[in-house]
Order: structure tokens, then sequence, then C-alpha cells
């Protein structure tokens, strides 16, 4: 039986060479190297951190707040670089999630669930 580590380098290489993970790094560059659309991207990503961390820490979200982000999202749609890098990071973030969820069944983890061991 091969090496934990050595397998684990393998499905680096493997998430590395998926296509996935190749549009995602492509959709990012181009989306970054527009300080505009870079500072937009890190504006909503900083705005919904912090709805999360509201409703993490069970306070209260005020509508506009909501409609604020939902504003922020309706213009990310209309430009398409941020659309496609978004929907690039989706597809990524997909796969690896369901890498967690396939190493998570194997050694019995019900991550998010709140199951201890």
């Amino acid at each position: 039986m091969s090496n934990v580590y050595d397998l684990a380098h393998k499905l680096k290489r493997a998430i590395m060479n998926s296509d996935e993970y190749k549009n995602y790094k492509e959709k990012k560059k181009i989306v970054y190297s527009n300080e505009g659309n870079k500072k937009i991207v890190e504006d909503y990503r900083r705005q919904v951190l912090e709805l999360q961390m509201k409703q993490l820490s069970e306070q209260k979200i005020e509508e506009e707040e909501l409609e604020k982000i939902r504003n922020l999202e309706e213009i990310l749609r209309h430009n398409p670089s941020i659309n496609e890098f978004l929907i690039a990071e989706y597809r990524f973030s997909q796969l690896i999630q369901d890498i967690s969820k396939i190493i998570g069944e194997a050694i019995d983890i019900d991550l998010g669930m709140g199951k201890q061991l």
C-alpha cells in the first residue's frame, strides 16, 4: 500500500491539473489584474463575511444589510469577468467540498453536523 503522504501529493497534483482549478486560476488572474474589479470583489467578500459573522453570533441582520449585498451581487453579475470568476470559484469550491466529503466519509467524520468522535 502506498504511503498516505504520497497519495496526498498525488491528490494535490490531480486537483492542480483539474479543469476546475485551472479555470479558477485563469479567471482569478483576469479579475485581479484589474484594480477596480479586484476592489469590488474584495469589498463583496468582506461584506459577506461580516454578514456571516453576524449570523454565527446570532446578531440581528437588518434588511438594509441584505439589500446592500443583493445590490452588490447584481453589479457583479453584470461584469462578465467577475461573473465568470465567481462561477469558476464556485465550481472549484464544489470540487473541494466533494473531496472533503469523500475523505470525511472514509474516516467517519460527520463534517458540520456536530458529531463527536
